[in-house]
């Protein structure tokens, strides 16, 4: 009887595809399991199984699977259960979802390998320049890959030579899967087993008197072997015994040592012996048995503590519980950046029993640390990571912790899955029934709703910072009043530059916060007022001095800075406004003797450019740090004593419903970075008008005034979390498509939500990329069917898609877009 077997393809596809299976291969496939299958005309993937059957597919005929990959699953029951959810909720395919799931090293594709057609006669006098590279490189070897070919010719598109070459019948095509995953090898030497007894030793080092260095390199061998083997590592022998590598392989030609390579894996291991948590004070003490009774209730707990309260070690008691017991522990943080410092803490307390996950580390590491998860190894109990480590595969989940729970980082916004990591760690959890607590001294309003008025979720609260240090103190400057009386030297006012002085005289040191990278956003022409605009994109090309570059933030389009004005050859330029860059220069000329740094996206693009920055910054080798928000997220600095946000409004005058409570906690935990130690810490807040609610609600930290303000007016308008949101954006480069197609689509959408359907507008930025850009904003009331809604938005969708002038046009679906 014949057996089929329905698989997930990592590609945006509604369905799940069948094929057809032998029974010697159905005894070796279940759910989880990786298989090779083609798909379309020629192309190979890798796909997961779902589930084995009987039935045959209705509409095509079942393509036998290519091969099997995996021995046992690597995916689990309960993932299966979370991507279901996940696709389900946001309105994406469960390929998508697997897609962004898995490493990459897990989806292998096949390539393209292009082979002489032996049979053929060659006559060149009919060959194209290119044809004949490529049938000359043919010559010298059996067969190449495509992407040799695009190398040999030098152009991304071959497929016109190629076929060319198909149609003359010179050469043949076909796919074949390639493995990306490359294990790593790790020299190891031993000694030689006729050096083995005591005698042949000790003649061995009489000999090596005149090689001191040799013989030094041998000792520290012997202090190094501690394996049953007597393997010891190259890399480890060298540096310990601080001689060089050549050193080894004069003992290797002289029969001393014996080499061999052995796979070992990519996760740095800590040599150190682990700590343990530290005592919590009284208060930390009292919030730990408050979050301990609410999840005896099996609810999720909000903590919300102040800045510097000392949350981290509250996780680190509850973390220290559950690996007690045995079970996995999730901590979540929103940025690679806050990763950094925090790692070095846990290490400390949980020494080889934490393992980190971000898309920093190499897709070898990544995919290891999936391995030791899904194997449940005592390496893997903690798994430190961003919002993708929600996906790995635990096996008995029971804690998860939710840091900077308030974060947008949290929010994927492109490719779908476009989830939310805080609410799909919520759902992850329960589906585990393991316990969950998300933390934040600014909650965001969903949350703190959730924890006080819908009493859903337990609150927690830590009102005062570890050992009683007071909070911050927060002054207010007018700029209007300070430009008008002539006290700015460039972006800075009088105290600003007075309290930076104070702060550095006492060998302490200072924050800078402006939220935009560059030197500055707008180059103008004071002539006739042009501006150079980036060509794929509605926006003004920013000014990086550091490259001397005008550069777009949303494609990459790049061109050296202008000399001349491009509309009418002026040489009066003039920049507007202010980045990183440019504040970065002027506290250099402002304060020549200071140690300046920036940390931004242009300084953090490396693995390791945050470790190196916050190490400098620890060892007190940066006396003033400039940043955007990447500073704002729960480092600890012990020394900062001064924060500086150089200009308020541009957080506030932002077109989202969102601005205010997004600038409060902005403003508020760059603050958090001052004065963590006991001398109380100071920030300076620049703003044009000082009297505007947000700002004074931040100088007076009140969250609680902010939250009942912002809620009521979420309450008047319709927003979360009294309505869901679903962003509905259509794309494409016709701008006429786009403008008929959201019509066409907003009206349908009205006659099933009468009320609810806003737009289509276009975007402050209405194009990127060279696509235009129109959205449709659906509000899902408490009384309306959120299942119905995204069944009937679904429908529209596929009648939207069989009218042929709108196919084109692409519709993203973002659920809770905020």
């Amino acid at each position: 009887m014949s057996r089929f077997v329905d698989v997930i393809l990592p590609i945006p596809l509604e369905k799940l595809f069948t094929y057809s299976i032998s029974p010697e291969e159905s005894s070796r496939l279940e759910p989880g399991v990786r298989v090779a299958v083609p798909f379309g005309k020629s192309k190979i993937y890798t796909a997961v199984v779902h589930h084995l059957h009987d039935s045959p597919p209705h509409a095509y005929d079942a393509k036998e699977i290519y091969d099997i990959l995996d021995d046992r699953p690597v995916i689990t029951s309960t993932q299966f259960k979370l991507f279901h959810w996940i696709s389900t909720y946001y309105m994406c395919t469960m390929g998508e979802v697997l897609r962004a799931a898995l490493p990459s090293v897990f989806l292998l594709e096949s390539e393209t390998i292009v082979s002489m057609n032996e049979l053929k006669e060659m006559d060149e006098s009919g060959w194209t320049d290119p044809e004949f590279l490529v049938m000359e490189a043919l010559r010298h070897q059996q067969s190449i890959k495509a992407e040799d070919v695009s190398q040999i010719l030098d152009k991304k598109n071959i497929l016109p030579v190629l076929k060319g070459l198909l149609d003359k019948e010179l050469i043949s095509v076909k796919e074949e899967l390639y493995e990306k995953y490359r294990p790593k090898l790790t020299r190891f030497v031993k000694i030689s087993g006729k050096y083995r007894d005591e005698a042949a030793l000790s003649e061995l080092m009489d000999k090596m008197g005149r090689a001191p260095k040799q013989r030094d390199l041998l000792l520290t061998y012997f202090t190094l072997n501690k394996r049953k083997d007597g393997l010891v590592k190259v890399p480890e022998l060298v540096r310990r015994s601080d001689s060089a590598s050549g050193q080894v392989r004069a003992l290797i030609d002289k029969g001393i040592f014996e080499e061999e390579y052995l796979e070992t894996g990519r996760l740095v291991d800590v040599e150190e012996e682990p700590t343990g948590t530290k005592k919590l004070t009284e208060e930390q003490h009292a919030a730990f048995e408050k979050v301990r009774a609410y999840f005896e209730n099996n609810k999720t707990v909000l903590l919300h503590g102040v800045t510097s309260s000392g949350k981290t070690e509250i996780y680190a008691k509850l973390i220290e519980e559950t690996i007690k017991i045995g079970r996995q522990v999730l901590y979540l943080v929103p940025e690679i950046a806050l990763t950094t410092q925090l790692v070095g803490r846990m290490e400390k307390l949980f020494g080889n029993e934490l393992v980190v996950y971000h898309s920093r580390y190499s897709l070898n590491e990544r995919l290891e640390v999936w391995n030791n998860v899904l194997n449940s190894t005592s390496r893997a109990r903690i798994v430190l990571g961003a919002r993708s480590a929600v996906f790995l595969p635990f096996d008995d989940l029971g804690l998860v912790i939710v840091d900077e729970e308030h974060e947008p980082s949290y929010k994927q916004f492109d490719p779908a899955p476009r989830y939310h990591a805080r609410d799909t760690a919520v759902v992850l959890s329960n589906l585990f029934e393991a316990d969950t607590i998300l933390g934040s001294a600014t909650p965001s309003l969903e949350s703190y709703y959730n924890a006080g008025s819908e009493g859903k979720y337990g609150l927690v609260e830590l009102k005062t910072r570890y050992n009683k240090v007071l909070m911050p103190e927060i002054e207010l400057v007018d700029l209007k009043d300070k430009y008008r009386r002539k006290r700015m030297k460039g972006r800075f006012s009088d105290r600003l530059m007075e309290e930076i002085a104070d702060t550095l005289d006492q060998k302490n040191q200072v924050i800078l916060f402006q939220n935009r990278r560059g030197f500055s956003p707008l180059v103008e022409c004071l002539t006739c007022g042009h501006s150079p605009q980036c060509p794929n994109c509605d926006v003004s090309l920013t000014y990086h001095q550091f490259k001397d570059q005008l550069r777009c933030h949303y494609c990459g389009y790049h061109i050296p800075m202008i000399k001349l004005c491009l509309a009418c050859q002026s040489p009066e330029l003039d920049s507007k406004g202010f980045g990183t860059e440019q504040i970065e220069e002027e506290v250099k000329t402002l304060f020549p003797d200071a140690r300046v740094a920036r940390m931004d996206l242009d300084t953090t693009r490396g693995k390791y450019s945050y470790d190196r920055i916050i190490e400098r910054l620890e060892n007190r080798d940066i006396d003033i740090l400039v940043g955007t928000q990447m500073l704002t997220k729960g480092l600890d600095f012990r020394q900062v004593r001064l924060v500086g946000i150089m200009n308020a409004d541009a957080l506030l005058n932002f077109p989202d419903f969102r601005a205010h409570e997004r600038s409060f906690q902005l403003m508020q935990q760059v603050a958090g970075r001052s004065g963590r130690t006991d001398v109380r810490g100071k920030v300076i807040i620049q703003t044009y008008n000082p009297y505007h609610r947000i700002v004074q609600q931040v100088s007076a930290y009140d969250y609680t005034g902010m939250y009942e303000e912002q809620l009521e007016d979420r309450r008047q308008y319709k927003y979360p979390p009294f309505y869901r949101l679903i962003r509905i954006t259509l794309k494409h480069k016709d701008f006429n498509k786009v403008n008929k197609g959201s019509a066409w689509l907003t009206m349908a959408l009205q006659k099933y939500l009468p009320n609810e359907v806003l737009g289509p507008e276009f975007p402050p930025v209405a194009r990127i990329r060279r696509q235009y850009i129109k959205n449709i904003l659906v509000k899902i009331g408490p009384d309306q069917s959120l299942t119905q809604t995204k069944e009937a938005i679904l429908i529209l969708r596929n009648s939207f898609y069989s009218i042929k002038d709108y196919r084109p046009v692409r519709i993203i679906l973002n659920v809770d877009y905020y």
